[in-house]
């Protein structure tokens, strides 16, 4: 009689066990299911953490104007740094901004503001920005920013930017493109060999939706 109590008493721990470890499983699954949901974005690009803010800058565009990155508040930017005699990288990632425009059309004509900041001051000189420009069909479409080396550095530093100097080869593996929210915040990041047109016009017309966000 003792042995047959002592069994039932194993067999109901075991029973124990394998209800509580079911339930662990179901909740690990749960938690797991709810982290996933919670990382999906909006965006097909990278999004940045909500309230990073995007350093202001003054330089001069392609006509010898000030612009600052401030005047653009209230508009979706998206935010380069090329360099006119970089070669294929350059152009590839200023078609992709093309694409990007002629995908938004009319309905978005002044969405986004498209500014594309030097890497380079030196190979920078009025005529290679103007053929570039021509050359990746952006004339009158991007604002081409430089200025001295010193103000450069410093909105590279701001920005993170590895400058045409870094060489070639790692200035390719960098080159980010960044879309800013209206309210002059980092939203998403492009990195070059994630660059669409079609991701990036999703996320212009995304951003453009939900001005009010961060």
């Amino acid at each position: 009689m003792l042995a047959l109590t002592a069994l039932a008493a194993v067999v109901a721990a075991a029973v124990v066990l394998v209800v509580a470890l079911s339930g662990s499983s179901g909740s690990s699954s749960s938690a797991s299911t709810s982290v996933s949901a919670g990382a999906e974005s909006a965006f097909q690009g990278a999004p940045f953490p909500a309230g990073i803010g995007a350093p202001d800058f003054t330089l001069r565009d392609q006509y010898g104007d000030r612009v600052s990155l401030s005047e653009y508040r209230g508009r979706v930017v998206l935010l380069t740094f090329l360099y006119s005699t970089c070669g294929d990288t350059c152009i590839v990632i200023a078609e992709q901004i093309r694409g990007a425009l002629d995908e938004l059309g009319e309905a978005h004509a002044r969405l986004p503001a498209v500014l594309i900041v030097s890497a380079d001051p030196t190979a920078d000189s009025p005529a290679h920005i103007r053929r570039f420009l021509g050359e990746v069909s952006l004339s009158g479409r991007a604002q081409y920013l430089t200025g001295s080396l010193a103000q450069l550095r410093s909105v590279w530093q701001a920005y993170a930017i590895k400058p045409a100097s870094v060489g070639a080869s790692r200035f390719d593996e960098y080159a980010p493109v960044l879309l800013l929210g209206p309210s002059g915040h980092k939203r998403v990041l492009f990195e070059s060999e994630e660059l669409t047109p079609e991701g990036l016009s999703h996320d212009v017309r995304t951003l453009a939706a939900d001005p009010t966000h961060p």
